[in-house]
């Protein structure tokens, strides 16, 4: 039986929080995205706010030539203000996911109001297109949300896995089955899917197994917790053998 392979992309945020601490090089930001690859990572996110508390602006222009390096994709996430688009106008990535956080957010909670947002989003995606950049929209799985979805234009959304992480200790089959729901109805209506948020390696495997036709996942804070007890190596061994499905 052949071996499906869900990609994995490392975000990493929280290494480039850690250097910033200290206000110096180190870690190097761009050394860890290379051993990432080298360890076996399909790609690597970054996710860059206003504020540049954690990736800077300059690192993602960095990355751009190392991923080009590695013939391996880089996926930037980000609110699409002005600067941020002129960024992307900049570096061509791989992929563009637009998620909807205000300057201000700790963390992506929740994803698009497609309808509410339909002509604004339009416009970006259009413009993300002329770049021949793909396109993903951060969205919480919404039958009516999705449908909105493809009519801009997406390419990909990428799944909010929030409450599947916060309901799968009790009831691993109901806090999958919106997932599975939604990437069903995404395949009907030619959108592939990502997933992102709370994913680690102990709920990771069973949402692999069980969401048909996903594409890629991004993880960062839970690779990165987990590499100070066991090493990065191993723990990206182990969230890439979560990822293989049959």
């Amino acid at each position: 039986m052949q071996v499906q392979m869900v990609q994995l992309s490392v975000n990493i945020n929280k290494v480039a929080l850690l250097r910033n601490s200290r206000g110096e090089n180190y870690p190097n930001l761009i050394e860890f995205a290379k051993k990432c690859l080298d360890f076996g990572a399909n790609g690597i996110t970054v996710h860059p706010r206003p504020d540049e508390r954690h990736i800077r602006y300059a690192d993602v222009y960095e990355l751009k030539d190392l991923l080009k390096k590695y013939n391996k994709e880089l996926n930037v996430e980000g609110y699409p203000s002005d600067s941020f688009l002129k960024m992307m106008e900049d570096v061509q990535p791989a992929q563009c996911t637009l998620v909807p956080d205000p300057p201000n957010a700790l963390t992506s909670s929740t994803g698009w109001d497609t309808r509410k947002n339909f002509r604004f989003l339009h416009e970006i995606i259009t413009y993300l297109k002329t770049l021949k950049i793909r396109v993903s929209l951060f969205l919480n799985c919404d039958n009516e949300l999705l449908q909105y979805s493809q009519k801009l234009g997406t390419h990909r959304i990428e799944l909010y896995t929030g409450p599947y992480a916060k309901y799968y200790p009790y009831n691993p089959h109901l806090a999958v089955q919106p997932y599975v729901e939604t990437a069903r109805l995404a395949e009907i209506l030619g959108i592939e899917v990502n997933a992102g948020h709370d994913l680690n390696s102990e709920n990771l495997k069973y949402f692999a197994q069980n969401v048909p036709q996903l594409k890629e996942v991004s993880i960062g804070h839970a690779i990165i917790s987990e590499s100070l007890y066991l090493g990065l190596e191993e723990t990206l061994k182990k969230y890439i053998n979560c990822l293989k499905t049959t």
